[in-house]
């Protein structure tokens, strides 16, 4: 049975729980965004975070918004590539978000951990940290299973206690900024060198849009929540980015001394330790936020591949909340494997691995035009003409943040080589699958779904 038509029996996410989920699954917060100032300052600061999505995050929205609402189906961008596409490049896709995850789900529980320590070090001491990074993958693989709705409910409540010490900060920094005369002129010495940087970082915290569409059978009227989602989760990254920095900037922080892990300082130093302490909580419910969501976007890739023949059938098992059980289960054991590695994550690697699958749905996006224009499209991003023009200026951001990170390392060779050989690694896989299922297609063996 195709996946676009099988039906869902479990409670599916609405509006507000997708917005939510969207949101973790690209921010968790302004936490990661104290960099871009050492190298860009406020001014500069600020106008990459409002300028970015605009160029970057609402191109992807536009596409996403017409791919979704025109194939709903579990496995999102991998499904729209491999009919636009084909069966080689719809498995390249999968590949490159499946790798990439391996540097994106290993440092949430991480950091989790990190927050925890600095609120009750006796807690992380030792052999502790490894103990709370598997209970961690547990309570979210358990979370899962329950279903998407559950886990879009989560994102809702954690995004509010998430967000409330920051506005609380926010308040005390205007008010600081008012009673003291602090000039928004603040000095920008800080920025101009690391311009590269500032920008690289910023990319890295506006991506992964595409992961809300894994899950499209299990949203309620996806032709009409998915375009809406999209367009709300950036105004609200955009707002929880730009406003706790412009705060900053009035309360007049230097810009130099604002680095990561600054907001709980920040706190400290205008409201007093116990806002320090309920940012540096709330850190604890952003890494879990984005986990847990993650967690659900990324496990319908290899359902979706084996309900297509492309991995074994019994990563498509599903429990009676129709949840991908055996797949959850899988990745979880294989993340909390790659959380006990010591290398470094590289926001290069990230950002190349999911470009090169960003561009796979472009391409996508201008194929299924072509060859399918009768295709019923909810959503429509614009004419053919605009559809192909769409995914140019990503494409160049993209190249850019390769050109920034050549001199960067990664298991002693070029991060752009390690990265290209990650990725190299899609084709040797797709190869081993067809043999599999040629295999599996002889006299007494399981017939082998076809392409």
């Amino acid at each position: 049975m195709a996946l676009s038509s099988r039906p869902f029996r479990g409670r599916k996410l609405t509006l507000l729980p997708l917005v939510m989920a969207t949101y973790f699954m690209v921010s968790g917060g302004p936490y990661g965004i104290e960099d871009i100032l050492g190298g860009a300052g406020f001014a500069g600061g600020l106008l990459i975070l409002i300028l970015l999505p605009l160029v970057w995050s609402l191109p992807t929205a536009l596409m996403i918004g017409e791919l979704a609402s025109a194939i709903p189906a579990d496995g999102g961008f991998y499904v729209w590539v491999r009919r636009g596409l084909g069966p080689f490049w719809g498995f390249q896709e999968a590949w490159l978000s499946l790798t990439a995850s391996i540097f994106d789900m290993a440092i949430y529980p991480a950091l989790f951990v990190l927050y925890l320590g600095k609120l009750a070090p006796a807690l992380t001491a030792g052999h502790r940290a490894e103990l709370w990074i598997v209970a961690i993958i547990g309570i979210c693989a358990l979370w899962n299973l329950l279903g998407a709705r559950p886990v879009g409910d989560g994102a809702t409540w954690m995004f509010g206690l998430l967000l409330a010490p920051f506005a609380v900060l926010c308040g005390y920094a205007v008010m600081h900024g008012m009673e003291h005369g602090a000039s928004l002129a603040v000095a920008e010495h800080c920025g101009g060198a690391g311009m590269g940087t500032a920008i690289l970082v910023a990319l890295w915290n506006y991506m992964g849009w595409d992961n809300a569409s894994t899950v499209a059978q299990e949203v309620e009227r996806p032709q009409r929540n998915y375009p809406r989602a999209m367009v709300w989760a950036i105004v609200l990254v955009t707002a929880t980015y730009a406003i706790p920095l412009a705060a900053m900037r009035m309360a007049g922080v230097n810009c130099t001394d604002f680095q990561t892990g600054a907001w709980a300082d920040a706190a400290t130093h205008l409201a007093g330790r116990w806002l320090g302490v309920a940012i540096v909580a709330s850190g604890t419910l952003s890494a879990i936020g984005m986990f847990n969501v993650l967690m659900l976007s990324y496990t319908r890739l290899p359902y979706a591949m084996a309900e297509d023949g492309m991995l074994p059938r019994v990563l498509a098992r599903r429990n009676r909340r129709d949840v991908p059980w055996m797949a959850v289960l899988v990745c979880a054991v294989g993340w909390a494997w790659a959380a006990q590695m010591s290398f470094e994550r590289l926001l290069s690697i990230d950002i190349i691995l999911y470009g090169g699958s960003l561009m796979l749905e472009f391409a996508a996006l201008v194929a299924l035009r072509l060859r399918e224009p009768h295709l019923e499209r909810p959503f429509r991003a614009g004419s053919l003409a605009f559809a192909v023009l769409l995914g140019v200026v990503p494409a160049g951001l993209i190249v850019f943040a390769g050109y920034l990170s050549r001199g960067e390392q990664m298991a002693g060779m070029p991060a752009l080589l390690f990265a290209a050989l990650l990725a190299g690694g899609g084709p040797v896989a797709y190869l081993m699958s067809r043999w599999g299922r040629r295999w599996a297609a002889q006299p007494g063996v399981l017939p082998a779904a076809q392409d």
